[in-house]
């Protein structure tokens, strides 16, 4: 008898033990997830789930296969509004650097400015002899061009030193290099402003973009960013699109200078040779011994 109620008891204290750890594994999840409430103070509003804003019908294609909807395309002035008011400036550097850079290739065309048929001509009739100082002063006047205006400062010199007459050549040549160097700072200024203000523009247009998720209260719609991101890579866009062609510009004008202020040198060295005191004696006395023989 004595050992019949043991196994009783044994039985009875097992199935009391199985009933509470059931009881144990049942209860804890709701008790895990009421303390981490209570820890961090959360009420049954804050327990909400997070409600994401669902994206305009008009806007998606949700119904129909991927195909179905065109690409948006735009125009060039609703691009150019679309990049903000940034876009004025900006517009205002290409439109000076479309002026200035015409102006330039007009007026540093060789042609222009160092005159083959005009140099040739003069230079050969002064090695001719068919030239004398108030007729080669003339015909420099009537040409006019930054070529002539050096060699009539050389001209002005007839029968001095040859030196004399080189250091009024080189100041010449140097004031009209000054007027041909005119207005590279213009190209400089908008190949250095234009990606300035197109990273100006970059900057306005993610402000613009947080600023609309901010006032929006929602997330996941790439809509209410797309016009920020829009403003900012046109803005950026449109710089380098300003500044490139201007640090283009800039490097084609100043090659172009250096070789018409070598062209100068060169040309004006052959006056000078022809015209000093030195190369006058010299025909001089190759004249004088031509008739003593």
């Amino acid at each position: 008898m004595a050992a019949r109620r043991r196994r009783i008891s044994r039985i009875v204290r097992g199935t009391a033990a199985c009933a509470a750890v059931a009881i144990a594994v049942v209860a804890m999840p709701a008790a895990l997830a009421q303390a981490s409430r209570a820890w961090a103070g959360a009420d049954a509003a804050a327990r909400e789930p997070l409600r994401v804003a669902e994206v305009p019908a008009s806007q998606g294609n949700a119904g129909g296969p991927p195909g179905d909807t065109a690409i948006p395309t735009g125009n060039l002035l609703a691009t150019i509004r679309d990049g903000g008011i940034l876009m004025v400036p900006l517009l205002g550097c290409s439109f000076a650097l479309a002026v200035f850079g015409i102006e330039r290739a007009v007026s540093l065309r060789t042609s222009r400015v160092v005159p083959k048929l005009f140099v040739t001509r003069f230079v050969e009739q002064l090695q001719a002899g068919q030239l004398a100082r108030g007729a080669a002063l003339d015909a420099c006047d009537e040409n006019g061009s930054p070529a002539a205006r050096v060699f009539a400062a050389a001209v002005r010199r007839w029968g001095k030193p040859a030196v004399e007459i080189e250091q009024a050549a080189i100041d010449a040549c140097e004031r009209e290099l000054n007027h041909l160097r005119r207005y590279r700072r213009v190209f400089n200024g908008v190949s250095t402003i234009g990606p300035l203000l197109g990273l100006l523009g970059t900057v306005f247009g993610l402000i613009r973009s947080f600023n609309d998720v901010a006032a929006s209260g929602a997330m996941g719609r790439p809509d209410l960013l797309a016009r920020g991101f829009g403003e900012a890579l046109i803005t950026t866009a449109m710089g380098l699109l300003v500044a490139i062609p201007a640090m283009v510009l800039h490097w084609t004008f100043t090659s172009r200078v250096d070789r018409l202020a070598m062209r100068l040198d060169e040309t004006c060295q052959q006056v000078i040779d022809e015209i000093s005191q030195e190369a006058l004696a010299e025909s001089r006395a190759a004249d004088t011994k031509r008739k003593a023989g």
